[in-house]
């Protein structure tokens, strides 16, 4: 069989068992990627270079050391002083999602719900109230900051490998603001709206001290890698290699010295990591890889460009909100991976800066998975966590929440991206 046909039915194939088999997508997508290798629609020689091993090595390391900094209780600890001196439970529970945001922008997002999670049912146990809504704006509010930062969640990373951006050029990119102040402004409009949400908690709760922080060596690593990842910005202009390579020193630091302090095995450690997410990402990388190497993204790119004509404004708008929708029900990651290559050719189409249809593309596809309970992995975990405590969450119960914090984030960060980058 023809290979371009095959990686499209691979491809297509793929994309339908994200939506109905969401918890074997990993299976699926190296499935998906033996079979272009068998089929020879893919060499094994392509496959291991459509595979980006910097983008790899920053997520890997990253959730080492996110792991260790997550065992050393500093997050929970800060959370618990946070709810302690807040006014009232409305300022503790959006300072908890503050915080929560903070951390998320530069720890992997699913890591955060986990380690923020705890303090949000501690304290809705205390206030003898649902803890449904707190979790759901925990698990919204991660998967916004998550998008701030080249190292704080996936589609960031595949972003950066793809532009060649740097640590910094998600704060300036070409002497402009770039994608963190983007996100920013959604974030702070999105705080209206939870606001109006928990504005109805308005007494004053003081939690029991439970958390005791176990060391701060764990926070000096993850800070000293985020200055060291700003610094090599410089030293690797092109993104090919450095970031990935400091990840994965410092992943490896931090699991060496939990071994030595708290005695836990390094193995131990390696087999808490996510690896389900890393070789579902290697699948993914292979199966657009495939796509891409048949021809399949010029032609998606073309008929895209051909539809909104000339105007540029449709087309960012077009992007932007068919993101939004598709991240809602599928995993935003294969989503954004394979959209990357088409808004690079509609641009150069278009005569455009590619940033705005890059940029526009990031923030549909990270801030859409927010709208449903499935559409980022953050919000399966919180999910899990509420019904462990005998709290269902419906579809319906997400959205109410998940639709109108999606709504004003997209559209205070889309605005900002076109006013600076059109």
């Amino acid at each position: 069989m023809n290979p371009k046909i095959i990686s499209l039915i691979v491809f297509l194939s793929a994309y339908v068992l994200f939506v109905f088999l969401p918890y074997r997508r990993t299976i699926v997508a190296l499935a998906g990627s033996l079979l272009l290798v068998l089929t020879r629609a893919v060499s094994l020689k392509e496959a291991f270079l459509a595979v980006n091993w910097n983008v790899m090595g920053i997520f890997v390391g990253t959730l080492a050391i996110a792991d260790v900094f997550m065992q050393s209780r500093v997050p929970a600890y800060i959370a618990e002083v946070i709810v302690d001196k807040a006014r009232s439970t409305t300022w503790s529970i959006l300072l908890i999602c503050l915080l929560t945001g903070i951390i998320s922008a530069f720890v992997e997002n699913v890591a955060t719900v986990l380690i923020v999670a705890p303090i949000a049912l501690s304290l809705a146990k205390k206030l003898k109230i649902n803890p449904t809504q707190m979790m759901i704006a925990i698990a919204v509010s991660s998967n916004l900051q998550g998008a701030a930062t080249l190292i704080g969640d996936p589609p960031s990373m595949l972003l950066g490998g793809f532009a060649k951006m740097n640590f910094g050029d998600f704060f300036f990119y070409h002497g402009r603001p770039s994608i963190f102040f983007a996100i920013e402004l959604g974030a702070l409009v999105s705080l209206i709206v939870l606001y109006f949400i928990f504005s109805k908690h308005r007494e004053k709760v003081q939690l029991v001290a439970l958390e005791k922080v176990k060391s701060w060596v764990p926070t000096v690593l993850l800070v000293s890698l985020i200055v060291l990842l700003a610094v090599s910005s410089f030293l690797d202009t092109g993104f090919s290699y450095l970031a990935g390579q400091l990840c994965m020193a410092f992943g490896i630091i931090a699991m060496v010295w939990d071994k030595l302090a708290n005695k836990r095995p390094i193995l131990s450690g390696m087999r808490g990591l996510d690896w389900d997410t890393t070789f579902f990402l290697m699948g993914i990388f292979i199966i657009v890889g495939g796509l891409s190497l048949t021809g399949w993204i010029a032609v998606i790119a073309n008929y895209l460009a051909n539809l909104v004509g000339g105007n540029i404004f449709l087309g960012y708008t077009a992007i932007v909100f068919i993101s939004v929708i598709f991240s809602a029900f599928i995993d935003n990651v294969p989503f954004l991976a394979a959209m990357l290559p088409v808004a690079m050719i509609m641009s150069v189409k278009l005569q455009v800066n590619p940033s705005l249809f890059l940029f526009g593309l990031l923030i549909g596809a990270s801030l859409g998975g927010n709208i449903t309970p499935i559409g980022a992995s953050a919000n399966i975990v919180a999910c899990g966590l509420l019904k462990k405590e005998g709290y269902p969450v419906k579809f319906t119960d997400f959205m109410k929440i998940g639709i109108p914090f999606t709504f004003v984030a997209v559209t205070a960060a889309y605005l900002f991206v076109w006013f600076i980058w059109r």
